[in-house]
This record gives structure tokens, C-alpha cells and sequence, in this order.
């Protein structure tokens, strides 16, 4: 059996939900199942909230190095440090972005989401093609979740975010590659790293919410470089979740690392 064929009856036995999209930009080779099944967005569109933030930075309206003051209001639970620290710290805007991404800093996220304004947000992931991917709410906002405001995407939008950022087409090369360093120090690990050497270089961003595990990313080979996107949702446990993605990225590097 093939790749596609071996990942499809690994979806097959879960539990849930599971949209893949892979490419190869290498060889061009994809790989697309149930690519636009839409899933709550949890932390990936933390993606899209950086690449505004950047736009707004290279248009003038805001700088890198510009200070936010960490006040106790702007505290939301969840993923991060910042709730845990005493109001008064200064934070700049690039560190938020950084706070935002590695460590998924939910406080870093609501900042930043002031700052872009929502509206420009959407406007972004429209403008980059991402039909299927809304911000309609803050992180850990459970008041609008509730009220049936959730963050959307698919497996689909986040390869082709992720494929534009690795062409330096999102802003600019500039921009493209600040996002590109900093998705690489990503520290929130355990989804499309388990099963792979220590060493893999992965430029990538999870997500996490109640039986709910999604990992986004491009990873990094000697041979080639390809861009993998598996989200999942409706798991008996965020476990299974996890070792899904990460057995999708086992059998995809394997076959990959032979080109």
C-alpha cells in the first residue's frame, strides 16, 4: 500500500475526527484527506494572528520594539506565563508575538488580538486565501463559545499558510522568515515530533483544547522539505489525538527520507 492508503486506514481505526494535508515541495506530491473538515482552530490560528501583527508592523502603524505594559485586566487563563506574573512587566510587541507562538501564551494572544483588531485578522486570512478559517472570539472566551462564537480552520488553509510563509509570500521574505525562526522554536511538543529524530528541524504550531490535538508545521530534511497539517477533534482522550498526529508524521517522514 501507498502512503495516502496507509494514513487513510490509520484514520479510519481512530476514535474521532482527522484532516490531513501534506505536500511535498520537493517532488510536489500531495496529500489531501478530509483537508477542508473545518475544526475549532485552538492555537494554530495563532498563525494568522502573527502574520497581521507583522503587517501592521511593516505598514508603520506599530514597531517590533514598541512596549505593552502587562496589566492584571489583560490576564486570560490557559496555556502561558504571563498570568502568572505580577502586573507592571514590560513586554514588546515582538516578544508577545514570540510568548504567542513557542509557548502559546494565551495573555500574549488577547494583547496582540487587540492590537490587530479581529476584523483585520479575517481580512488577512482572507487575503491569503484561507476560506475556511475564522476568528470570531479571544482564547479562553468560553462566555462567546458559548454563544456559538468559535475559531475555525481546516488542514487545508494551514498547509497553504505555511507553504506562502516558506516562499516568503506572506508580507514579504522579511517577515515570511522572522515567522519561520520563530515557529521553529517551538516548545509545546509531543504531536508531529513524537516519533521523530531528536534533531528534526520543524517549524510548527499546535493546538489544544478538550479532546481536541492539532499540529500544523514544515518540516525540514536533508533531501527535502515538506509541509504537514493534522488536525483532530472528537478523540476518546487528547492522547489518542496526539498519537494519531504523531504516527501520521512517523509514516510520512519515513517515506519522505528516502527521496
Amino acid at each position: 500500500m501507498g502512503l495516502y492508503e496507509n494514513i487513510q486506514n490509520l484514520i479510519k481505526s481512530t476514535s474521532g475526527n482527522v484532516g490531513a494535508s501534506i505536500k511535498n515541495l520537493k517532488t510536489g506530491e500531495t496529500i489531501n484527506i478530509n483537508e477542508n473538515l473545518v475544526f475549532p482552530s485552538a492555537s494554530t490560528i495563532k498563525i494568522v494572528i502573527m502574520a497581521e501583527i507583522l503587517r501592521k508592523v511593516k505598514e508603520g502603524f506599530i514597531r517590533l520594539n514598541d512596549n505593552i505594559i502587562l496589566s492584571n485586566f489583560m490576564k486570560t487563563g490557559g496555556s502561558g506565563i504571563l498570568h502568572e506574573l505580577n502586573s507592571g512587566h514590560k513586554f514588546t510587541i515582538e516578544e508577545l508575538i514570540t510568548l504567542m507562538i513557542i509557548i502559546s501564551d494565551n495573555t500574549a494572544t488577547n494583547i496582540l488580538i487587540d492590537i490587530a483588531d479581529m476584523k483585520n485578522v479575517n481580512n488577512m486570512a482572507v487575503s491569503l486565501g484561507m476560506s475556511h478559517t475564522k476568528l470570531q472570539r479571544k482564547m479562553m472566551d468560553f462566555e462567546a463559545a458559548r454563544c456559538g462564537k468559535e475559531n475555525y480552520t481546516c488542514a487545508a488553509d494551514m498547509t497553504h499558510i505555511l507553504e506562502l510563509i516558506n516562499d516568503g509570500k506572506v508580507i514579504n521574505k522579511e517577515y515570511s522568515n522572522m515567522m519561520l525562526d520563530i515557529l521553529k522554536r517551538q516548545q509545546d511538543l509531543g504531536r508531529l515530533d513524537l516519533y521523530l529524530p531528536e534533531n528534526t528541524i520543524i517549524a510548527h504550531k499546535p493546538g489544544e483544547l478538550d479532546f481536541l490535538e492539532h499540529d500544523v508545521g514544515i518540516v525540514y530534511l536533508k533531501n527535502c522539505t515538506y509541509i504537514i497539517s493534522v488536525l483532530t477533534n472528537k478523540m476518546k482522550t487528547n492522547l489518542e489525538g496526539r498519537k494519531t498526529i504523531g504516527k501520521i508524521s512517523k509514516m510520512v517522514y519515513d517515506e519522505y527520507i528516502k527521496l
